[in-house]
């Protein structure tokens, strides 16, 4: 009778918090310690998304913290200095991630392995509006060219959990995006279901600039993880100094191709709005079922020939024994080849008898030759995959 009791209670209890929040409270796990702004700004933090967020109940897993009393507790003894604090509560996250104590998760730290990345939430500072980066930590592959591909995927499924159904996306221009972005074009051709933002320049285009990213002219912008984790850096913390990120919702959920968990980064100087925010997005990634999204969106790539993209993605190799041409006036540009393909991009064009120069142009790297040979030139290019 007693069990029947607190089962009914307990139904009970979530029944009103449901009406009193718009939908039930998603338990999300946030480690306690480890924080270089201290224990109590992670429970400041947990805080904040318990009154400010109706859709996540935090659950604090540490050594418990005066006056915080008021917060779930999964405990785990206290070892002050000898670092097994920390390690005692990455294996109680663990363990409430298996058994369901919690849903997801939201942590200083975690070992992804290869193939699982996060997608980070900015709030971008010209006009106020949330975006995607895609992605932050981890890598969705040691393959440059597919671990961008799959990020565009991954920003893509968890854009849709949010609610986001055709969003806008983005490549940043660095190394690699222009052989991403024509791999996406080409499935988009094929039937895979992609947006392409457009770049507030004059110019346009799907390929971003500074401007653009401060502006959040995309829904989801996709970058390598390590250009991403700086970007998420310098949003959150821009204002203050770079010791306290007080903006955002954090380094994001994981994501991978079969990957079912969700654990959530944040970081060591991540104040308590961010993970608040964190907290939020987590939730928000469990209830939607990120994994299923992402593997739906997998699902649908590969339909698309993601597979052949991804083949094609590595790189070429170069062909050291081609010999210049007579040099020349270069007095035409041409523009979309990436950077990491710039010289292979060149001795095509040697190899064909067009003097050929790489250079850099304000809007990335150039192909410069002379105007007679530009439309012939411009061909041999696309037909070897450089444009």
């Amino acid at each position: 009778m007693t069990d029947i009791k607190k089962l009914v209670g307990e139904s009970l209890t979530e029944i009103i918090e449901a009406a009193k929040h718009g939908g039930p409270r998603v338990k999300v796990g946030l480690m306690a310690s480890g924080s270089e702004l201290g224990s109590e700004e992670l429970a400041e933090g947990a805080r904040l998304a318990l009154s400010a967020h109706g859709n996540v109940l935090p659950v604090m897993i540490g050594p418990k913290i005066a006056g915080f009393e008021e917060l779930e507790w999964i405990e785990t003894p206290s070892a002050p200095g000898s670092g097994a604090c920390e390690a005692e509560i990455s294996d109680a996250m663990e363990a409430a991630l298996k058994d369901g104590r919690i849903a997801a998760a939201v942590a200083l730290h975690y070992p992804f392995p290869l193939g699982v990345t996060t997608i980070g939430r900015v709030l971008t500072p010209s006009r106020g509006r949330a975006m995607l980066v895609a992605a932050t930590t981890g890598t969705s592959s040691a393959n440059r060219g597919e671990a961008m591909l799959k990020n565009a995927l991954y920003g893509i499924a968890t854009a849709k959990v949010l609610g986001i159904k055709h969003p806008t996306v983005g490549i940043l221009n660095v190394d690699t995006a222009q052989p991403v972005f024509r791999a996406l074009t080409r499935m988009a051709e094929k039937g895979y279901g992609i947006k392409f933002g457009s770049s507030v320049r004059k110019d346009g285009g799907a390929v971003l600039r500074g401007n653009d990213i401060l502006m959040g002219a995309v829904d989801v912008c996709v970058a390598d993880a390590l250009t991403g984790n700086v970007l998420m850096k310098m949003f959150s913390s821009f204002s203050t100094g770079g010791s306290y990120e007080a903006f955002g919702w954090g380094y994001g959920p994981s994501c991978g191709e079969g990957w079912k968990n969700i654990v959530s980064i944040i970081s060591r100087a991540s104040g308590a709005p961010v993970i608040a925010g964190a907290l939020s997005f987590t939730a928000a990634a469990a209830a939607g079922d990120l994994p299923g999204k992402v593997a739906a969106e997998i699902a649908a790539a590969r339909r698309a020939g993601l597979d052949e993209e991804i083949a094609a993605l590595t790189p070429k190799a170069a062909e050291d024994d081609v010999k210049a041409p007579p040099k020349e006036p270069t007095d035409e540009e041409l523009n979309g080849v990436d950077v990491l393909e710039i010289e292979n991009a060149v001795r095509t064009l040697w190899k064909a008898g067009i003097y050929a120069e790489s250079a850099m142009g304000c809007t990335g790297p150039v192909v410069k030759l002379a105007s007679k040979n530009a439309e012939r030139g411009e061909s041999i290019l696309k037909e070897n995959g450089f444009l």
